[in-house]
């Protein structure tokens, strides 16, 4: 496993932002495991979190010139991220949406940078129906920019309906064209859980849900 892969599922664990027991997701399932990326939720957490998106970007060699964080996780995730490169040397215009547009002010649903003639990388935590991932899509086109590809934090590997045999994080890329990045897996998670003796409880749990809704 690549070290960001096994430093971010670490950073998880620490953060809370990975738990595991059982979890009724929106989908109605009942997963034993649970991530949520609001519990990155000081600046270090969120430094080591953008450290570990921006070496799985660099590792896909992905090229765009701008990063897009779409409301409302993917706010801090993408400001997070373009600090983080800041950090590296390379400044990078970042911009977001609002849910609802502005009637006064500036007006509008974006903020930030400009997106015409840009190539973003849009940047979640996770990508369950690809609603939110979607729109992103379209306001990014509507403004002139060039979706580049997209960036998430884990990606669950699972049917994201039982009449189908693709992931949602699959369908987006196959619909749309472009890649869809994630820093890890729920197989990155099976390899380090079997690694640890302290999540070694959890792997069978883990192995019987992935044969279950599975896609790989």
């Amino acid at each position: 496993m690549s070290d960001h892969r096994a430093r971010f599922l670490q950073l998880a664990l620490n953060a809370e932002a990975l738990r595991f027991g059982e979890f009724t997701l929106k989908s109605g399932r009942t997963s034993p495991y649970f991530f949520n990326a609001g519990r990155f939720d000081s600046g270090a957490a969120l430094a080591g979190l953008a450290a570990c998106y921006a070496d799985a970007v660099e590792a896909a060699g992905l090229d765009f010139d701008l990063v897009f964080g779409p409301a409302y996780k993917g706010i801090p995730l993408a400001t997070a991220l373009a600090c983080e490169y800041a950090r590296r040397g390379r400044d990078l215009p970042l911009a977001f949406n609002r849910k609802e547009a502005k009637t006064h002010g500036e007006g509008g649903r974006l903020i930030g940078a400009k997106l015409a003639g840009r190539r973003a990388l849009i940047v979640d935590d996770v990508i369950t129906a690809g609603t939110a991932i979607r729109e992103a899509l379209a306001i990014i086109r509507d403004a002139g920019g060039v979706p580049a590809g997209i960036v998430i934090a884990l990606d669950r590997q699972e049917r994201v309906r039982e009449d189908t045999s693709v992931s949602a994080a699959q369908a987006v890329a196959d619909e749309q064209g472009i890649p869809v990045i994630a820093v890890a897996t729920l197989s990155d998670l099976l390899a380090f859980a079997g690694e640890r003796a302290a999540l070694a409880a959890h792997r069978d749990a883990l192995l019987a849900y992935r044969a279950r809704y599975g896609v790989v």
